[in-house]
């Protein structure tokens, strides 16, 4: 008896301890297990917070861009409306300059013309007032008609009178058949009937002497006086010499490159001793005309538009032609350009 008891004892106790047994060995596997999950659960923090970093770097990335794009399309929407102004500003520049004024201008400034006219007569009026010349011995009546008997120089309204005819055809070819490769000194550029009236007037109303309105820019301006230009040198020869007066070396720049554009004229035909002399100052411009005229030599007086008042000793010369400024009009030399 005393055997079976502690048999059944021992067997107890065995069973105990490997129930024991079991459950350490199952709570070492759940310990492993927890510490797995936790360690999961940290490297799921970490990816979170480097996900979040990495969408706040691409927000910030992104918006960057978008201000970048948004400034440049800001930027080139505003060089795209410069260059909008400067193409429309060329394409009204071209048609101005080589298709001519409008007919509106034309009849505007027609009404301007006699103004012109009358204060260029008020000043040489005015002039000889100044006796800057010894007046006249009086004479007998019989004298003074042999003096009204004298013939008149050859540069008056009669002898343009005489040439009109050559005069007229010239500005009917320049005005119909503009030869664009013609000769030196031959006009070369597009020839409007608003230009031909001016250098007509030019001619035969004011006799090769005075003022005409301008033809509102520069540019017109030398295109008309080339054309007188080039008519004088097919009635003279190389006896016309230009006298250009603009007092700043950017209009003079501007007549020579217009003259050499209109008139095929180069760098050879520029200089003291050339056919066509540049002037900042009114005295030298005297000067080399009298110089000119007593060697035989028939000096052309231009007077740009910007000069405000015309010397006086400019007006004893029998060729000069001033472009007058409109008072009514914009300066266009002085406007504010783009280019």
């Amino acid at each position: 008896m005393d055997e079976d008891n502690n048999f059944g004892s021992a067997e107890q106790t065995l069973e105990s301890n490997s129930a024991q047994l079991a459950d350490q060995e199952a709570l070492a596997a759940l310990q492993i297990e927890k510490q797995q999950l936790l360690a999961e659960i940290a490297q799921l923090r970490a990816d979170k917070t480097q996900i979040s970093e990495l969408q706040a770097t691409i927000t910030q990335i992104t918006q960057d861009s978008l201000t970048e794009y948004q400034t440049r399309k800001q930027e080139i929407t505003a060089e795209i409306a410069v260059l909008q102004r400067k193409y429309e500003r060329l394409q009204n520049e071209m048609k101005t300059i080589y298709a001519g004024a409008s007919q509106d201008v034309a009849v505007r400034v027609q009404g301007f013309k006699d103004y012109l006219l009358g204060s260029l007569q008020d000043l040489v009026g005015t002039v000889e007032k100044l006796n800057l010349v010894p007046k006249p011995v009086k004479v007998a009546e019989p004298e003074l008609k042999k003096v009204a008997a004298v013939e008149p120089p050859s540069l008056t309204e009669q002898a343009f009178g005489d040439q009109k005819q050559k005069i007229e055809q010239l500005l009917e070819r320049y005005r119909t058949l503009p030869d664009y490769y013609g000769p030196t000194w031959k006009l070369r550029r597009t020839f409007e009937a608003t230009h031909a009236e001016r250098v007509s007037n030019w001619f035969f109303a004011q006799a090769g002497r005075g003022a005409i309105r301008t033809m509102g820019t520069r540019l017109q301006n030398i295109l008309v006086a080339a054309a007188a230009v080039s008519i004088l040198r097919s009635l003279y020869g190389d006896k016309i010499r230009v006298l250009i007066l603009a007092t700043s070396p950017e209009r003079l720049g501007e007549w020579r490159r217009g003259f050499q554009d209109c008139l095929g004229l180069n760098r050879e035909n520029f200089g003291p001793e050339k056919g066509v002399v540049l002037f900042e100052d009114p005295d030298p411009l005297c000067l080399k005309g009298d110089r000119l005229t007593t060697e035989g030599q028939m000096p052309l007086i231009i007077i740009d538009e910007a000069e405000e008042s015309i010397s006086i000793d400019t007006l004893r010369f029998p060729l000069l032609l001033a472009f007058g400024r409109d008072p009514a009009a914009k300066n266009t030399y002085f406007r504010d350009r783009d280019f």
